[in-house]
């Protein structure tokens, strides 16, 4: 069993075999990671590699009209920082807290030398990445052609599924950046859920109550990633690890907890 913080919350880092974990356990460093906080600033140096536990980071790619959009969202299942491990450096985007919790990061040098080894670590970390690549790619053809509502339920369930709960402290601006859309559409169609029964909603807070609601809703999106995620990180994963320990939903689309089994 876990204690209340444990890197192994991380799927990446419970996956690891257990000489490359002890490896690495002397330089991971417990962080919280409240809303809002800017892990890089867009084409800042590095310096470290955040693994979030219960918490949930966004890439921020800004314009020069001051707009923003979030392509995609990086919980359990992975890490930031990647483009510092493939020879980038810095990012041209930003990274900011999403949903608050907590994390460990790991100097940029020590996993870099990981990395390097081409063990299992970079093993998982490419896998991630790719799986990274589908989600950002599906999301902005979803923000394109599916409305609102289904884009609304695409985030949510993404976004319940790496964290422990059933509820989001989040605004509606918030999710208005996310999803590239106006405030008050966001506020629309969270109005159309909750008439629904699929959530309830306050300033800053969003619990969902029927989540099988959602799945009905939601486009095929949340599914192409889902699978994806599941093909290319539970292939990876499940021969060496433990049962997944969360359920599948009644679509049969897995959560990032089952695709990341713990060791």
């Amino acid at each position: 069993m876990f204690s209340l913080h444990s890197p192994k919350q991380n799927r990446i880092l419970a996956a690891l075999p257990p000489e490359d974990y002890a490896r690495l356990l002397p330089y991971m460093e417990f962080t919280p990671m409240p809303l809002g906080q800017t892990i890089y600033e867009p084409g800042s140096p590095i310096t470290h590699l955040y693994f979030p536990t219960n918490s949930i980071v966004a890439p921020l790619y800004g314009m020069q009209n001051g707009a923003s959009v979030r392509l995609a969202i990086i919980g359990n299942e992975g890490l930031t920082g990647i483009s510092a491990l493939l020879g980038g450096g810095g990012t041209p985007a930003g990274v900011v807290v999403q949903t608050s919790g907590n994390g460990y990061r790991v100097k940029t040098n020590v996993i870099k030398k990981e990395f390097d080894f081409k063990g299992k670590l970079q093993y998982l970390v490419l896998s991630f990445i790719q799986a990274l690549m589908t989600q950002t790619a599906q999301n902005a053809v979803c923000n394109r052609h599916h409305n609102i509502e289904q884009q609304l339920c695409r985030f949510l369930l993404m976004s319940l599924d790496r964290l422990p709960g059933h509820e989001l402290q989040m605004t509606h601006e918030q999710i208005a950046v996310m999803l590239g859309v106006r405030r008050e559409s966001v506020t629309q169609a969270a109005l159309k859920l909750q008439m629904i029964g699929a959530i309830q909603y306050s300033r800053g807070h969003i619990a969902v109550l029927d989540r099988e609601e959602l799945e009905n809703t939601v486009c095929e999106c949340y599914s192409v990633v889902n699978d994806e995620y599941e093909r290319l990180l539970c292939s990876n994963t499940c021969a060496t690890a433990g049962a997944a320990i969360l359920p599948v939903t009644q679509k049969t689309q897995k959560t990032t907890e089952e695709l990341w089994s713990l060791s």
